[in-house]
């Protein structure tokens, strides 16, 4: 039999930047582009601080309730938090509508609690990631206040400002994300500003240089704090140009964070990730290359948006498609496999639950909840887990689309409505893809309200939190929660799984993603069924007949690959492979 022993000697020579090739050691290419960066081999929860915990009974979340279940997180394994903002906002769009980037929302606490979570965190080896909203700010944001008094006001330029066309309208018919138009009249001063979210969301003025001074100061300020980084929300729309019709991936935008980069983070040592998505892998590639100090990596979309319609959006969604997946996996890790780096997600609080969306949420939500993890975290790239998702969580099927407490939802609703689509057409995209099933408050045992609050909270509660829980996932070895658990320690204890090259297998197979992860001498081999079905597989001839070690499975162990395999529902698994089956 392999020796893990042997497997993990070899581990701690190649963390060192050497690499075991023909059996001499050698510096690798590889080795240098992977540097220092502690963000390499961490794994980062994200946390929606409105749904996560509510420690004062008010019904929302707090900041509280998040330092309350730090000892959680630290059991969990994770090395990350990522806080969606607890900014002063009215909470337009839940807290990205930003009204003071140097206060917190009063509904989640104080500054004095946040810079407690900064330092409980921090006891725990556990970073903090504020997400970072530049591309708009709220309507009640000073700045906006005082833009909108007078075209000459000192603020005015911080915005977009166009005039009216002749007879009165908006300057273009550019649209918003929210739907409707992207323009808003403003009666003081005659002009229409432009938002591509909400109207209460005016969008910032990049061009300026005194926004860009003013947010470099905030950042500085958060950093000064003593932050892990920041996630930067749509951070591909700062280099717009606006009477281009260019939105993202604007002429200006690498530039400006670059010159970000150099005025804030780059001389940290922080972690900083780009929410891009319009980015394709040779545009990650600018924004993740480490001799273009821009960012860490960025989140890219394509493999989420393989779900949704090529006209209608995500409204109107369409099956998934595994051979698709898997072609635009590879792409995205052969791309930035030497120069950049993957972020690796399946959901966050604008996605849908990643069991609801790949996997089974019924019969099967243990097994796929298991077999979707192991299927994300061998791959090459930093992983991200979204609350709820370690315990299995699921999509929310509410009678009413208030229920959803969303803005874009209400919004895309009523202007779909209005335009013909039918009540049951738009219910069933929001069932699928609204922003709505993945706020639904955490669940952390079977008490009245989930143990999120004592009292009544913000947005209904999915119905099956009697059955999945934290603490029924705690007291259960055979959980998500401990499957998760293993993934994240077997991340730290294998450089392979943080740096070894990535190689396809079987991309033609309908229902199998399965691939080998390799460094030196170090190989891994993760299989993975995607279907509620059995699977009679053939493996290629170089794996055939080999053993090695189990090192995580959603059934049983699996220490040999023979010729043929038979692959269970939902079945996955990963062997670090070793000598050759007797």
């Amino acid at each position: 039999m392999y020796s893990r022993r042997n497997f993990l000697k070899t581990a701690a020579i190649t963390t060192a930047g050497l690499f075991l090739q023909g059996g001499l050691y050698t510096t690798s290419a590889q080795a240098a582009q992977a540097g220092p960066e502690w963000w390499r081999n961490a794994v980062i929860y994200q946390i929606y601080p409105r749904s996560f915990a509510d420690a004062n009974g008010d019904g929302t979340g707090d900041l509280a309730g998040i330092i309350g279940k730090l000892d959680y997180l630290q059991t969990l394994g994770i090395n990350v938090i990522w806080l969606s903002p607890v900014f002063r906002s009215p909470m337009d769009d839940n807290g990205y509508d930003i009204s003071d980037y140097c206060d917190i929302a009063p509904e989640f606490g104080t500054l004095a609690e946040m810079e407690m979570l900064i330092a409980e965190a921090a006891r725990r080896d556990i970073r903090i990631l504020m997400d970072l909203v530049v591309n708009h700010t709220s309507d009640e944001h000073p700045w906006f206040i005082e833009a909108r008094k007078s075209r000459d006001n000192p603020y005015r330029d911080y915005y977009i400002w166009r005039a009216p066309r002749t007879d009165g309208s908006a300057p273009d018919e550019q649209r918003s994300n929210f739907g409707g138009s992207a323009w808003e009249f403003d009666a003081t001063t005659g002009e229409y500003y432009f938002h591509l979210f909400s109207k209460r969301q005016p969008d910032l003025n990049w061009a300026n240089p005194q926004v860009q001074q003013e947010v470099h100061r905030m950042m500085n300020w958060w950093l000064d704090k003593g932050i892990g980084g920041f996630r930067m929300d749509v951070i591909d729309l700062i280099g717009k140009d606006v009477d281009r019709g260019i939105t993202s991936n604007g002429p200006r935008l690498h530039p400006l964070l670059q010159e970000m980069n150099a005025a804030t983070f780059g001389a940290r040592d922080v972690l900083t990730v780009g929410e891009t998505w319009s980015a394709t892998p040779e545009i990650a590639k600018l924004y993740s290359e480490p001799a273009r100090r821009e960012l860490s990596m960025v989140f890219q979309f394509e493999h989420i948006t393989l779900t949704w319609d090529p006209q209608d959006g995500k409204w109107t969604p369409r099956a998934f498609d595994l051979r698709e997946f898997k072609g635009v996996i590879g792409k995205w890790q052969k791309v930035l496999a030497d120069i950049g780096w993957n972020s690796l997600f399946w959901n966050n609080h604008d996605l849908p639950r990643a069991v609801s969306k790949y996997g089974d949420p019924g019969r099967y939500r243990i097994e796929s909840a298991k077999m979707l993890a192991t299927a994300l975290h061998f791959l090459k790239g930093t992983p991200y887990i979204y609350q709820g998702e370690e315990i299995g969580m699921t999509n929310v099927r509410f009678e009413s689309v208030e229920d959803y407490q969303d803005a874009e939802s209400l919004g895309l609703y009523r202007e779909r409505i209005a335009a013909g689509v039918s009540h049951e057409a738009m219910m069933e995209g929001i069932y699928a893809n609204s922003r709505g099933n993945a706020r639904t408050p955490m669940h952390w045992d079977a008490s009245e309200h989930a143990g999120f609050s004592h009292g009544k909270p913000w947005m209904k509660i999915n119905p099956n939190y009697r059955e999945i829980n934290v603490a029924a996932a705690l007291d259960d070895p055979g959980s998500i929660f401990h499957h998760y658990r293993t993934l994240i320690r077997l991340r730290k204890e294998y450089p392979v799984i943080v740096y070894g090259d990535y190689r396809p297998l079987l991309d033609a197979h309908p229902q199998v993603f399965a691939y080998e992860r390799q460094l030196g001498d170090q190989r891994i081999v993760v299989i993975n069924n995607f279907s509620g079905q059995l699977v009679e597989l053939e493996l290629p001839a170089d794996l055939r007949d080999l053993a090695g070690e189990s090192l995580v499975s959603n059934y049983g162990p699996r220490n040999v690959l023979g010729r043929h395999l038979t692959l269970q529902p939902y079945e996955s698994f990963a062997i670090a492979l070793g000598t050759p089956a007797a």
